[in-house]
């Protein structure tokens, strides 16, 4: 009696089997057909193809393992600053040390800035403790054509690292225009002006463009590394100038808070556009590149504490200020190990977009909140 429904399954699964093993051969078929060709040709040019096989299988190895591993990644990485903050601000005078041999008067010290060297620190952490990603060749010529950003593949790293660069061409530009300098009739730091310029240097530009040669995105960011911490050696002994006032603040909080909230608009039309959950293949890019802008804008917040120390003390700000940062903190906690934009009411498919989007706007209302207190 049982005889034909075993049949049947019989039959079925011996035609699943013939599909499946006609499937693997239409996909090893080319490269069967290559290993023949391959071995039927002369040594020579066995040789020179085998070398080149090996040149991409090395490239495309180093390029799983530098966007697969992120190297000194630390959500903790401010707590160092936040310890030793104190009442000074930025180019406030901090002592005096004895000058060399032979001068009779002794030589001023000021308090560098903090919000520099966490600029720093940040570029050196996307471009020479981890390799920039943008700016690589299997980067830009992405899988068979298909930028990476519209696959699952190799591009959280890079839009985490976009994040970063969006936050330090806009800490490096107000630095230029209203933070190292006194209003905006003295005269630009110049090494505050070259950082700028580096930083605005294309993010994907490698050794050849569409002009010819051109130099890649990493050696000019290195630049800015060099001209941020040469302000900050000029502040140190009084040379420099950073203007600590509290309307400068007001205006660099306006400035993030537009950022953050550019940021967010991106996450909502995203969330708008699909609800496909784990398969959305431009959900991971959108969420890393909102984290870079939070990890980067932790430091960047916890640094103008420090600069601007005596603007909050004076304002009675420091304990929206460390709601603040609080709230920065824990944003940093949300790493799912896959993004997922379904739809917010989904039971199966988390919307981690509209996660992320919330935290962006807390960030951002906390921000509002402190520019209408030094506004008052």
């Amino acid at each position: 009696m049982l005889d034909p429904i075993v049949s049947f399954f019989t039959w079925l699964f011996q035609w699943i089997g013939r599909g499946l093993g006609f499937l693997i051969g239409v996909i090893l078929w080319p490269f069967m057909w290559a290993g023949r060709w391959y071995w039927g040709r002369n040594w020579i040019l066995r040789g020179a193809i085998g070398a080149v096989l090996l040149v991409i299988v090395a490239l495309y190895g180093y390029f799983f393992y530098v966007t697969q591993f992120w190297t000194n990644f630390n959500p903790d990485y401010p707590a160092a600053l936040a310890a030793a903050r104190d009442n000074t601000g930025a180019g406030d005078p901090v002592g005096t040390e004895a000058a060399g041999s032979g001068t009779a008067q002794p030589a001023q010290s000021c308090k560098p800035s903090a919000i520099a060297a966490v600029s720093a620190d940040l570029i050196d952490f996307n471009v020479n403790q981890n390799a920039w990603i943008s700016s690589m060749v299997l980067s830009k010529l992405g899988l068979f054509g298909i930028e990476w950003k519209n696959t699952p593949f190799f591009d959280n790293k890079a839009a985490f690292q976009l994040g970063i660069n969006q936050v330090m061409r806009r800490t490096t530009t107000e630095l230029v225009d209203t933070l190292g300098r006194v209003r905006g009739t003295s005269q630009i730091d110049q090494n505050l002006q070259d950082a700028r310029t580096a930083l605005a240097w294309s993010e994907t530009a490698w050794y050849i463009g569409l002009r010819g040669p051109t130099r890649p995105t990493p050696s000019v960011y290195r630049e800015a590394i060099r001209k941020l911490r040469a302000f900050n050696a000029g502040l140190e002994k009084c040379q420099s100038t950073f203007d600590a006032r509290a309307d400068n603040l007001m205006q660099f909080l306006d400035r993030i808070a537009g950022d953050i909230g550019s940021t967010s608009d991106i996450l909502r039309q995203r969330i708008a556009a699909s609800d496909a959950g784990w398969f959305d293949f431009r959900a991971d890019d959108r969420f890393w590149f909102a984290y870079g802008q939070l990890y980067a804008y932790y430091g960047i917040l916890v640094a103008a504490r420090s600069d601007f120390a005596a603007v909050i003390a004076e304002r009675n700000l420091a304990a929206l200020w460390t709601r603040m940062e609080g709230q920065l903190r824990t944003s940093l906690n949300v790493q799912p190990w896959i993004i997922s934009n379904g739809n917010e009411s989904s039971a199966f498919f988390p919307s981690h977009l509209a996660t992320m989007g919330f935290n962006l706007l807390q960030v951002r209302s906390n921000i509002v909140e402190l520019r209408s207190v030094l506004e008052r």
